[in-house]
């Protein structure tokens, strides 16, 4: 798509979710699962729930078949919030572009009704230093190191992944100390490669959610896959007569 798409949704300016995800090269029903993801998180906060219909409205749209879908409209503030975690020089530009884009329309807006009054036009100005202001908020949050309770759900992820490799927490291979400790330590290992840190806290904020398909997706290597296998069958043929 070579052209923005900045609409006026009854006065606010929105961008829709399918050409985030098409300009920014992500899969769209991926860009509306991390929506509704934000949306159930801040619906259970008193601090964040008032702020979802300001950053996203719920909408659909009808493909080549003419079968309805879901879909999304972004705020400014709803857009810069979902694509803050997306990196590279290729999202870098079309960050800079949209955000260009939205003053451009912020511009016309003002300037080009000459008809508002000035309250109206100081509500621009005051929702454009608001954005400015909540972009470099958003960026020193996603810049942070992970805070101790990301540190603890990581934690926890590892061991239900590990428990899940080892067969379950009722098998033998999960009995012995030391396998156990090995699996544990392999998918740790794995998580720490991918990010180049030694601790958990070295991750940033915006890389929990990396953080958590690393951990989610872990295969075994082969040669605890042999060994679990082998405890675990081992234990399997006791006091069978061969």
């Amino acid at each position: 798509m070579n052209n923005l798409q900045i609409l006026n949704e009854n006065g606010k300016l929105v961008v829709s979710s399918r050409e985030v995800s098409e300009n920014f090269g992500k899969r769209h029903d991926n860009v509306v699962l991390k929506i509704n993801a934000i949306i159930t998180s801040w619906t259970k906060d008193t601090a964040l729930k008032n702020k979802v219909s300001k950053y996203f409205i719920e909408d659909t749209y009808k493909d080549e078949s003419g079968k309805s879908n879901k879909q999304y409209l972004l705020s400014r503030d709803g857009f810069s919030f979902v694509v803050m975690g997306f990196t590279g020089r290729v999202a870098d530009v079309w960050k800079t572009k949209y955000i260009e884009a939205f003053n451009e329309m912020e511009r016309t807006l003002i300037n080009g009704q000459p008809k508002l009054s000035q309250e109206l036009q100081a509500i621009f100005v005051i929702d454009k230093r608001s954005t400015e202001t909540n972009l470099r908020m958003d960026k020193l949050e996603n810049d942070m190191p992970l805070f101790n309770i990301d540190c603890k759900e990581l934690q926890a992820l590892v061991r239900k992944i590990g428990i899940k490799s080892l067969g379950g927490y009722k098998t033998p291979a999960y009995q012995d100390n030391s396998l156990r400790g090995k699996v544990y330590a392999d998918i740790q290992g794995q998580l720490k490669r991918q990010f180049g840190i030694t601790r958990y806290e070295a991750i940033k904020r915006s890389q929990i959610d990396s953080a958590r398909g690393i951990v989610s997706d872990y295969i075994l290597p082969l040669y605890l896959q042999d060994d679990i296998t082998l405890l675990n069958n081992q234990t399997t043929l006791k006091g069978v007569n061969i």
